[in-house]
């Protein structure tokens, strides 16, 4: 079958993939990962894959559209987010109007948590594929190549559709996906399809390729949505020797990549694994191309160092607030003494840290707000980002603030700045979104125009010059966001 794979065009420089989708002040563009394991999986079982990342790619709809139908697909598959999901729609739907008789099917943790809302914005889609989708587009691509039509589709676990008569079903969920050994390297998925040069970090070295070693996070944040929508909270792993021959091919066909990101939820939840890993990618001579991954601000300092001798860069941790009632509201499982021993054992270990602050949680007030500002500072990682919180539709957050009546608005068009930058729906009594957006803004210039922290950054690119083009390069994109406000206000528009 021809199947069409598709990052939608929304805004320049989309991040569909990331936790909280939006357009990055640090210059950050997300590969589409996700549909790339999806892309590798579809053509391992023979099928022909076009697969465009419009976003990276720079391509409008008319021109994204016009490649599409050049192509001719039997099936599209389109990945969504909570702020696109109408203009994913459109797509899909001017699609439909050029290739008759193209099913469409959307992905992605939006539509895995309304995929019956989400089929009822426009007859032109055909199906979500709700949760983690690899095996489920299979299916779907098996079924649609058969001689049954839609009346076969009540068999395929995990996807919604409309029937024969138009009607909304939803079919049961489908199984995670236990042996990720079976699933294709996405690197080779990257190799094939997609230039790597336009995605970008602001805390990794450029270029990057980004890869997962897991799935599935055995933590239970309130807010966090990829777990909770779309991969469940069972860390599933692949084999050490399965991660390692990716390292290696990555080593062999990207020999101009300066890092390796491993986005999985939190690497450092089974410690003993990555000391395993990080041996055995010692042992294969795997350390010239550095890497990072997400961590708790749990991990001791052996493991560090294990990890530090095999190449590890950076940790990116989410500490989120400086005010312990607030990680505990949250369901964070640290504390602000176990948060400040994790920071000091990863500077001793030499392993960097981009820190991640969100704020307008549960129980969030003037108050601490500035409390987070103040840990920061003290804190002091490498670099940080500070962000308003989004409760995205499947998230125990997202129900808390809806009963609540503190989400806003549900209109998903205004889930996003003027220009496409993070921003907020949540007002408590306490605190407006407005005032955690500005709090936001003003927390970056504190942070990041202190003189100390400046002076740290020029003596760091003197010392290692490995790290000046990502410094500056990040730099210079945040630094044009500094100095004005996210949210602009139209003259005479109304409020949320």
């Amino acid at each position: 079958m021809k199947i069409a794979a598709l990052n939608p065009p929304f805004l320049r420089r989309y991040s569909r993939e990331s936790r909280s989708p939006a357009v990055a002040k640090s210059g950050t563009l997300y590969y589409p990962m996700w549909l790339a394991y999806a892309v590798g999986y579809l053509e391992k079982q023979g099928h022909e894959v076009l697969f465009l990342d419009s976003p990276a790619a720079g391509l409008s709809a008319v021109e994204t559209n016009r490649q599409i139908a050049a192509f001719w697909p039997d099936l599209a598959i389109l990945d969504t987010s909570t702020p696109s999901i109408y203009s994913d729609v459109e797509v899909a739907a001017g699609l439909k109007k050029d290739i008759p008789g193209l099913f469409t099917v959307l992905v992605g943790s939006h539509v895995s948590a309304l995929p019956v809302e989400t089929l009822a914005l426009d007859p032109s889609v055909d199906a979500v594929a709700f949760g983690e989708y690899e095996a489920t587009l299979v299916e779907l691509a098996s079924v649609l190549s058969g001689a049954s039509g839609r009346d076969a589709l009540h068999a395929v676990d995990g996807i919604a559709f409309r029937d024969s008569a138009g009607a909304i079903v939803k079919n049961k969920r489908r199984a995670y996906i236990d042996n990720l050994d079976d699933l294709p390297m996405v690197s080779s998925v990257y190799k094939k399809h997609l230039a790597i040069e336009p995605y970008f970090y602001g805390h990794s070295r450029h270029p990057l390729i980004v890869i997962v070693t897991g799935r599935g996070c055995p933590f239970h944040c309130t807010y966090c949505v990829v777990p909770q929508v779309l991969q469940g909270h069972r860390y599933r792993r692949r084999s050490v020797g399965n991660v390692v021959a990716e390292f290696k091919y990555i080593h062999e066909n990207f020999p101009h990549v300066k890092e390796i990101m491993i986005e999985d939820d939190t690497l450092t939840a089974d410690p003993k694994r990555c000391r395993d890993l990080s041996a055995e990618l010692a042992r294969h001579g795997l350390t010239s191309v550095p890497w990072s991954a997400n961590s708790r601000a749990d991990v001791d300092l052996e493991t560090m160092r294990t990890m530090k001798k095999s190449g590890c860069r950076l940790f990116c941790v989410g500490f989120e607030s400086g005010d312990q009632r607030i990680l505990d509201n949250i369901k964070k499982g640290t504390n602000l003494d176990r948060i400040r021993q994790f920071v000091r054992d990863a500077k001793r270990a030499g392993i960097m840290i981009h820190g991640c602050f969100m704020v307008g949680n549960r129980g969030e007030s003037p108050e601490t707000l500035e409390t987070t500002l103040r840990f920061a500072k003290v804190l002091n990682p490498d670099t940080a980002q500070f962000f308003p919180i989004m409760v995205y539709p499947g998230t125990s957050d997202y129900a808390y603030f809806k009963e609540k009546g503190w989400i806003v608005t549900e209109d998903y068009r205004r889930w996003l700045t003027e220009d496409g930058l993070h921003s907020s729906v949540v007002s408590n009594p306490d605190v407006s979104y407005e005032t955690l957006v500005a709090f936001c803004d003003r927390a970056r210039r504190e942070f990041y125009l202190r003189p100390a922290y400046v002076a740290g950054k020029l003596i760091e690119i003197l010392k290692n010059p490995g790290e000046a083009k990502r410094i500056l390069k990040a730099g210079m994109t945040l630094f044009r966001y500094l100095f004005q406000p996210s949210l602009k206000r139209k003259k005479g528009a109304p409020e949320c």
